[in-house]
């Protein structure tokens, strides 16, 4: 089920939504995304990328591609989800501890190297740890996190399924 070609054009839909919901409230909602935000819909747009390619290709059982996208799409859940976690642990930060604010995403873009950009703004700043928006009293980073858990523990389970031994213990 979790391999088939309509489950995952699904979940390229939903990161699809994920991504229109995202815009919506940055472009109708005038809530402005901060660094952190930019990255998980960078997150979000790979693993939608990866979900799309296998559902149009829809490998085989016993292809060496299923377990080649759920590596990719492993390797973008954990990467979005470092930076989930991230933009989560600084909005749970006491407000002592916030870190300042920094100069916004294109001005970084535009004056430094791409290293120190993707550090700067892993680094986080005062901005991200604003909680804007919530729904049933989980914030907005925070659900992209548990979207993010839930796909690596998804691709997780696929691997598994593809090397497990075909023998039966039982």
């Amino acid at each position: 089920m979790f391999e088939s070609r309509g489950f995952n054009l699904f979940m390229a839909f939903v990161c699809y939504q994920l991504l229109v919901t995202a815009y919506y409230f940055q472009y109708v909602e005038n809530m402005e995304p901060c660094p952190l935000c930019i990255f998980q819909r960078i997150g979000v747009l790979f693993v939608g990328i990866w979900f799309l390619i296998r559902g149009i290709h829809n490998p085989l059982a016993g292809s060496k591609w299923r377990p080649t996208y759920s590596i990719l799409g492993l390797i973008s859940a954990i990467l979005g989800g470092i930076v989930s976690g991230k933009h989560v642990y600084l909005q749970n930060l006491p407000e002592g501890e916030v870190p300042a604010c920094g100069p916004a995403l294109d001005y970084l873009v535009e004056m430094l190297p791409v290293t120190e950009v993707i550090s700067t703004v892993l680094a986080g700043d005062g901005e991200c740890a604003k909680v804007s928006w919530s729904f049933m009293g989980i914030s907005m980073p925070m659900w992209v996190l548990i979207f993010f858990v839930s796909v690596a523990g998804l691709m997780i389970w696929n691997l598994y399924r593809h090397y497990r031994p075909s023998k039966h213990i039982f």
